[in-house]
């Protein structure tokens, strides 16, 4: 990491703080060519020249625990462990704000869950974020969109006819949503991290009195009535959700899974 010379200083905040309910277990932990993915997606930014300090915001009903975990290998890299939020990502950063160096004149946020980045993403957002206050990486929506709604129903004219010709184990597979609208992809994007900000105006995003719903850091930027700025994302910069997600983040990053490596190769 870097001693913080030059104009443009980033403090980083990673939110880690989540349940990883739908990955089914602890996501951040799992291999990644022999290191955790969190210790991954933060050794992204120990190489960046314009980063002077590291936080990472750790779940707070199990800190110590994280800190035993990970505190070894993420103190290696001189960064802060602080407790995240409880229920909302929000908490997380409203949290690790404060541990920020004040010296820092930007600061990114990047999910935790997002160790395929690669240094040309970063450059290109840095590069951004140099020039514009509030800078997100995005791509484009190829696929459909459509909003369903929020109650499901029957697909046949009724249970009894379902059960009738599926038996009950096949119940659910006849149920569905009914969609609402198809949305106009046009101009949409899927947005990604890292997001940079000039540090005033993120602070100044969580000063507001109501930060809920807020799933990304631009929105509460957004809400002040400021700009932001969108580049390009990339396909790589994978958030690990799934199961699947992970096995396609090891792909991009030709890591094979523990149990292909010889044991002495893994951790």
């Amino acid at each position: 990491m870097s001693d913080g010379t030059g104009s443009f200083q980033v403090g980083v905040i990673i939110p880690a703080a989540g349940q990883s309910t739908r990955f089914g277990s602890d996501k951040l932990g799992q291999d990644l060519g022999g290191r955790p993915l969190l210790l991954r997606t933060v050794e992204l930014f120990t190489r960046r020249d314009e980063v002077r300090c590291i936080v990472v915001a750790a779940p707070p009903d199990a800190l110590e625990e994280f800190r035993s975990r990970y505190g070894a290998q993420l103190g290696f890299h001189g960064v802060r462990i602080v407790a995240g939020g409880i229920a909302d990502r929000w908490e997380s950063v409203r949290n690790a704000l404060a541990a920020i160096d004040e010296s820092c004149t930007h600061i990114a946020v990047h999910d935790a869950a997002r160790p395929a980045a690669s240094d040309a993403l970063l450059a290109r957002v840095f590069d951004a974020a140099r020039v514009a206050p509030a800078v997100i990486p995005g791509e484009p929506v190829s696929a459909t969109l459509k909003r369903i709604s929020e109650e499901s129903f029957a697909a046949a004219p009724d249970e009894e006819v379902a059960d009738a010709i599926l038996g009950t184990e096949g119940r659910e597979a006849t149920r569905g949503h009914r969609v609402t609208e198809t949305i106009d992809r046009t101009r949409v994007v899927a947005v990604q991290t890292p997001q940079v900000f000039e540090a005033s105006l993120l602070r100044r995003a969580y000063a507001q009195d109501n930060l809920g719903g807020a799933t990304d850091d631009s929105m509460l930027v957004e809400r002040l009535g400021e700009p932001v700025l969108v580049v390009s994302g990339e396909a790589r910069n994978i958030k690990v959700t799934t199961q699947a997600d992970l096995a396609l983040v090891r792909a991009v990053l030709g890591h094979r899974a523990p149990e292909e490596r010889p044991a002495h190769k893994r951790f």
